[in-house]
């Protein structure tokens, strides 16, 4: 495994009035793994993406990307470098098919050729049409034909996390951050999204030979989740986050049997 850092947080300080929701976290994501941060209800995980993608600006400490201080970069500029997200409370354009869902995100794409895409003949019509494949190609791997016309604000819940999955993969993202990707979703649900993540990571090759996110896949994924079976299974490495602090890191196995994980998280069933 290539064990190069591409994204850093070092020393992440992060407070609302009073509250220090997180307490000088560091973490590193490295090239080629799937890293998971896990910790109880208020723990500071879905703070800590925040101040990733911008939503949020630390208090203290520095982000870096690829070597590139990003510390409170826009969000819309941190998706054109290469950050895309899932949301633990969905995004979406509820109004909006699927299908036009996962197009939008492809304007990220398409803004660098506005002039051009102003006229639609020629190479800005080639344009279209390369960014409409890339958007089946994601609507076929997440296997959402049924749903690809449908208005979003009309699908089950579980479809419409599958439409925000495909709405981040659209973006070609370097590293891609899931927010709780299963959250209040049942067996069968929860087993697809662990293989699509599975499948995401480790690329299709050939079966989608024009599309890149999916044909190479995207070596560097964080992964917020509180299903413990799904985090041991597929996550390379673990953070643990407990009140705003980082209180381990390590492998799967070594955090399985780290007591202070298991007393502030695990429980002691996680240990046998």
């Amino acid at each position: 495994m290539n064990n190069r850092a591409i994204l850093e947080m070092d020393n992440i300080r992060l407070s609302f009035g009073g509250v220090e929701a997180l307490k000088g976290v560091s973490v590193q994501v490295r090239d080629n793994e799937i890293l998971a941060i896990i910790g109880p209800n208020g723990a500071g995980k879905t703070c800590l993406l925040n101040c990733i993608n911008g939503f949020y600006k630390p208090d203290s400490g520095f982000i870096t990307f690829n070597g590139r201080d990003i510390t409170g970069i826009r969000p819309d500029k941190a998706a054109r470098m290469g950050l895309a997200r899932t949301f633990q409370n969905i995004e979406l354009y509820t109004g909006l098919t699927t299908l036009e869902n996962i197009m939008a995100a492809r304007h990220v794409h398409m803004k660098q050729n506005a002039l051009t895409s102003a006229l639609y003949f020629g190479p800005a019509h080639s344009e279209e049409v390369k960014h409409r494949q890339i958007a089946e190609d994601i609507i076929d791997f997440l296997e959402i034909e049924p749903v690809r016309k449908r208005v979003v604000g009309s699908l089950s819940y579980g479809m419409r996390k599958r439409v925000e999955l495909g709405r981040a993969l659209a973006l070609e993202p370097r590293i891609l951050l899931l927010d709780e990707p299963m959250a209040g979703m049942n067996l069968e649900e929860k087993e697809d999204i662990a293989r699509f993540i599975v499948d995401i990571f480790e690329g299709q090759g050939e079966t989608y030979p024009q599309t890149q996110v999916l044909r190479d896949g995207i070596k560097s994924i964080i992964l917020i989740e509180h299903d413990m079976g799904v985090v041991m299974d597929i996550a390379d490495r673990i953070a643990v986050l407990d009140f705003g602090c980082k209180i381990a890191e390590g492998t799967p196995e070594e955090i399985r049997a780290n007591p202070e994980v298991i007393a502030a998280y695990l429980g002691k069933e996680a240990a046998v």
